[in-house]
C-alpha cells in the first residue's frame, strides 16, 4: 500500500472514521502478503477473516487439515499489530488475537510490518 492509501486505515486505528470496506480488504491482504514475503515458510498460518490467510515461518509444514500453529484475529487488530499501533502482548492479554501451537508466537518477532 502507498502512504496515501494507508492514511485512512491509520486514521481509523487512531480513532477516526472507518474506511471503506475495499480499503480495509486491500490493507489486510497487502499486509498479510508483506508478512509472508518477510517471513517465508509454511509452519504458521495467520488468518484474518474474512479477507485473508497466509502461511509463514520456516519449519515443518502441514499438508492436511488444521495446521498445528495458527494465529487468528479480526481485521482491526491485525492492522493495529501490522502498523505498530498495538503490541502482540497487549493483543493476547485483551484476547484480540488467538495463537495456537508452539510456534504461533514467532509471528510477533516480525511485527510491526511498517
Amino acid at each position: 500500500m502507498t502512504a496515501d492509501s494507508l492514511a485512512p486505515v491509520l486514521a481509523w486505528l487512531d480513532g477516526g472514521p472507518e474506511p471503506e470496506r475495499s480499503v480495509l480488504r486491500a490493507a489486510v491482504k497487502e499486509s498479510l502478503a508483506a508478512l509472508a514475503a518477510a517471513v517465508p515458510g509454511r509452519s504458521v498460518e495467520v488468518r484474518v477473516p474474512p479477507w485473508g490467510a497466509v502461511q509463514c515461518v520456516e519449519g515443518p509444514r502441514h499438508t492436511r487439515g488444521t495446521p498445528p500453529n495458527v494465529v487468528e484475529t479480526d481485521p482491526r487488530t491485525w492492522l493495529a499489530l501490522a502498523t505498530g499501533r498495538m503490541s502482540w502482548s497487549d493483543a493476547l492479554a485483551q484476547r484480540k488475537v488467538w495463537a495456537s501451537g508452539p510456534r504461533a508466537g514467532e509471528v510477533a518477532a516480525h511485527l510491526p510490518l511498517l
